[in-house]
């Protein structure tokens, strides 16, 4: 018996939707992308593509220097 496949359509970017070149440490929404225990989320789970996954980690690697994300959670 032949199974039928559906067509998924591949998730776009959200920063490349947006059209957002920079992404900054102080931005609000970079909690989002953390599990709950800090760590930081993959490109599969997070849907970005691979230049913004890596301006991102990027990001949120200067905001945990900084102290404004924890390191590990409590």
């Amino acid at each position: 018996m032949r199974t039928v496949r559906t067509m998924r359509r591949k998730r776009e970017c959200r920063f490349c939707a947006e059209k957002t070149n920079e992404i900054s440490p102080f931005a609000p929404y970079l909690g989002n992308f953390l599990t709950d225990k800090g760590k930081m989320l993959g490109r599969r789970t997070t849907g970005t593509c691979a230049r913004h996954q890596r301006k991102l980690s990027r990001a949120i690697k200067q905001a945990r220097n900084l102290g404004i994300l924890p390191y590990v959670a409590r």
